[in-house]
């Protein structure tokens, strides 16, 4: 709050109160709405004015005549001029609330119960710091069995209470017009959200929490339970300025803060419970064991209370971007290589988004199985998502490259001499490599499967880095044929999340557009991707595979090559990567040097 709003507001009460005497952090005052309501108003008006304070303007009456609230109540109160009050917004629309109230209430009945409170439950309150004045502001009573909440309406009347039994908290019943027992109408002590425009308010799991908040004259209002915190509508809070979350020692309680500060916003303010705390422990229960100490462990708590931001503290940011430079100056890090020298030296290692773009028959998927096994041979995790071959022959391939024995000889089992040996060397080191090299022919992969996936495969191999290989992104389930743009480009954003949540790198294949000859052959660029202008937003490195040879040709197999280029990287210059020469007939590619072109 600014400066010259803070003494606004402290001149607003001064200019308005009788005998008005400002002291440290409060000012005092005759209340001006004591002797209407019967007692005597010498000295008994508060306001909070510490400078910058959540609860800066919060005034309220010692005799508790009137409810406390922040200056547009007091304003309304004494019927002041509105305008030349700091906050009030002339273009604001009021919450209008849908509410047919029904003619016939519970407001005698209440008062009835309310006289009934025994000495016993006086003392059992007593204990969590909560007095009779309290009780009996909050009209809470007893109807012989069980403690009654009434809960009272924006309108002023109560049309149901919870009938809670005093030694079992689980054993409760809903009183009144069933209309009024839905989630929506269960908050107790609802109007004190209008009494804090432009101010702050508690907002508590559990009645009792609101009345020993209302002891140390906070304002508050409460649901019964964390379930109905997630039933809670965020509009009704809208002109809250600072809303504290105060909810039990649970991980229910927890998981439904987070749901509904997620839903407010950053004006929320959850309160923290240290760790070793019982579970289900309250601020009831912490009142019984502070005693006179309560009030101070509750500013303690307020001032310890963080916005809930949807970004991490800069303390948190800070340590996350140390450990992240950590992780990447280490060896399994600088380890994550194709395996390829000059493909790695021009793009530092296989690292982000990488899409490799060719042309059909270039060996776009031979290329693809070559760095993803050899990466899994070194021990880092890979997952295979294949679209287009199959396992059999990704295998197959595999071990006739590592085994130089053509796929042809292993089917039918044509090895004698050297090969017999070298096929069983190859086949023990495919039976290793499969630890760390996992293919997922699924074609109903999803985000979500993926993601489980990669948790798997981090788990199983002990592993923060993983390899993602996709063959191919046009071959990724999208819902129906109609959406395959807007699918692919959906896709992409996925593994952009996935990517940085959990340092994934990606090889991902992509399908090329004919050219103005219907040919593959012109320069490339980012505009020969197929069917996604997300690519050159998404890929961290654009490659493209043009082979160098024509594959309608009967050229000798021994000579087809294909060229690699860079056609677009976030940190490295693009050009020709190198040539790569078809090594026939043992499935995989030889890189060769070539004069980089620009």
């Amino acid at each position: 709050m600014a400066a010259d709003q803070n003494e606004s507001i402290a001149r607003l009460y001064r200019d308005n109160l009788v005998n008005a005497r400002v002291e440290k952090n409060y000012l005092t005052a005759d209340c001006p709405f004591c002797r209407d309501n019967g007692f005597d108003p010498e000295n008994r008006f508060v306001v909070f004015l510490k400078k910058g304070g959540f609860f800066h303007g919060y005034f309220r009456c010692l005799n508790r005549c009137v409810p406390g609230g922040f200056p547009l109540l007091f304003a309304r109160l004494l019927c002041l001029d509105p305008s030349h009050v700091p906050g009030f917004d002339p273009d604001r629309e009021p919450l209008l609330k849908n509410n047919d109230y029904p003619p016939a209430n519970l407001n005698q009945e209440i008062l009835s119960y309310r006289d009934n409170m025994t000495n016993g439950l006086l003392a059992r309150f007593q204990e969590e710091g909560i007095g009779e004045e309290v009780l009996t502001e909050q009209f809470v009573g007893f109807n012989g069995r069980y403690l009654v909440y009434p809960y009272f309406q924006d309108d002023g009347n109560c049309y149901s209470a919870r009938c809670v039994f005093p030694d079992r908290k689980e054993d409760f019943f809903w009183h009144g017009n069933e209309q009024f027992f839905d989630e929506k109408h269960r908050i107790f002590n609802v109007q004190d959200i209008g009494r804090c425009e432009e101010g702050s308010l508690f907002l508590c799991e559990g009645e009792d929490t609101l009345l020993a908040l209302k002891q140390l004259g906070y304002p508050a209002v409460a649901v019964p339970d964390s379930q109905t915190l997630e039933a809670i509508d965020p509009e009704q809070f809208a002109f809250i300025r600072t809303l504290f979350l105060v909810t039990s020692n649970s991980a229910e309680s927890e998981i439904s803060m987070r749901k509904l500060a997620s839903r407010i916003g950053y004006k929320v303010r959850p309160f923290r419970w240290p760790a070793g705390l019982p579970k289900d422990y309250t601020l009831c229960h912490l009142a019984r064991n502070k005693g006179k100490q309560f009030r101070a462990a509750v500013s303690s708590m307020i001032k310890g209370a963080r916005a809930f931001s949807p970004f991490p503290s800069p303390v948190r940011e800070y340590d996350h971007f140390q450990e992240q430079l950590s992780m990447e100056s280490g060896t399994f890090y600088a380890a994550l290589q194709s395996g390829f020298p000059k493909l790695d030296k021009a793009l530092d290692g296989i690292h982000g988004i990488n899409i490799v773009g060719g042309a059909p028959k270039s060996g776009k998927s031979t290329f693809m199985i070559q760095m993803a096994t050899e990466m899994a041979l070194r021990n880092i995790p890979v997952l295979y998502y294949d679209f287009e071959n199959g396992r059999q022959k990704i295998y197959q391939r595999t071990l006739s490259r590592l085994s130089r024995v053509s796929t042809e000889a292993i089917r039918n089992k044509a090895l004698t001499g050297e090969d017999e040996t070298k096929y069983r060397d190859a086949c023990k080191q495919l039976q290793d490599m499969l630890f760390y090299f996992r293919v997922v022919t699924d074609r109903q992969v999803t985000p979500e499967i993926m993601r489980r996936h990669i948790d798997f495969i981090r788990h199983e191999t002990n592993c923060k880095y993983t390899v993602v290989v996709i063959d191919s992104l046009h071959k990724l389930p999208f819902k129906d044929f109609s959406e395959r743009r807007t699918g692919i480009d959906a896709w992409l954003r996925q593994m952009e999340s996935i990517r940085d949540e959990l340092h994934v790198s990606f090889l991902v294949v992509s399908e090329l557009s004919r050219g103005d000859g219907r040919s593959y052959k012109e320069t490339p660029h980012l505009g020969v991707f197929k069917g996604s202008g997300d690519i050159e937003y998404s890929a961290d490195n654009a490659m493209v595979l043009y082979p160098d040879w024509d594959p309608l040709s009967s050229v000798d197999e021994q000579k087809r090559k294909n060229k690699l280029w860079l056609v677009a990287s976030r940190e490295h210059s693009p050009g020709l990567v190198a040539d790569y020469e078809v090594d026939y007939p043992y499935w995989g590619f030889v890189e060769r040097s070539v004069e980089r072109e620009k």
